[in-house]
């Protein structure tokens, strides 16, 4: 049963947190990490579990494998203790629904609070979600921002309700809101893809561990 924020008193013993940034990964690249990375620093994340989508609803199907985009993450955050990449979703039937994920993370760690990351343009597709609401049951919310960034509509109204401070993520079990800026860094893995298809360097945009095994999967995928 999940547990709301009305019946969770504020003055329990802090939890752990565990923070979750999900995405296609279509390739992981350094925008990805930096943002788990600032996120992590600011709320004092204890792990961040990146969790590669399957079958995601809302956009069109990554153009790397399942298994390419989860080794890809797992070398790119192999040096830190901090970061795991979880492959959950990849080995479920049918869309990748990040509900179900948070509720199959609670139940593997009870003791934990969860924090689902999101940047700014996916909360303000929030309502759009499958079960929605059902997320707030399971998870807080941080919500990175670039600067100038803004929630509208829906989404800027659940803002305003279920808003608070980084310190009651600990305190509460689930259905906060926070909100914090990170640095504005514009790398987009459309572009990358691009770039590794016309030959040219994605050096600085992905960890340096993955340029040549990017290379050697867009060369080969054109050879046939």
């Amino acid at each position: 049963m999940a547990i709301s924020v009305a019946d969770t008193p504020l003055n329990r013993v802090a939890a752990p947190l565990l923070g979750i940034l999900g995405g296609t990964f279509d390739p992981i690249h350094l925008g990805h990490l930096r943002l788990a990375e600032e996120v992590r620093e600011a709320l004092d994340l204890g792990v961040v579990h990146f969790v590669p989508s399957a079958v995601p609803p809302h956009r069109a199907q990554p153009a790397l494998g399942s298994e390419t985009r989860l080794a890809l993450v797992q070398a790119a955050i192999a040096d830190h203790p901090g970061f795991i990449a979880d492959g959950r979703e990849l080995e479920r039937q049918g869309f990748s629904y990040t509900v179900d994920t948070l509720q199959a993370l609670h139940a593997e760690f009870p003791d934990r609070h969860l924090v689902l990351i999101l940047g700014m343009d996916a909360f303000n597709g929030l309502t759009q979600w499958h079960r929605w609401q059902e997320l707030f049951d399971w998870a807080h919310i941080a919500v990175a921002s670039r600067p100038g960034a803004e929630a509208t509509g829906e989404a800027a109204a659940l803002l305003a309700e279920r808003r608070i401070q980084p310190d009651q993520l600990a305190r509460q079990r689930a259905g906060g809101i926070v909100a914090l800026e990170i640095t504005r860094l514009d790398i987009s893995a459309t572009a990358i893809r691009a770039a590794l298809g016309a030959g040219r360097s994605v050096r600085y945009l992905v960890p340096d561990c993955l340029l040549n095994p990017l290379h050697a999967h867009y060369s080969g995928s054109h050879s046939h």
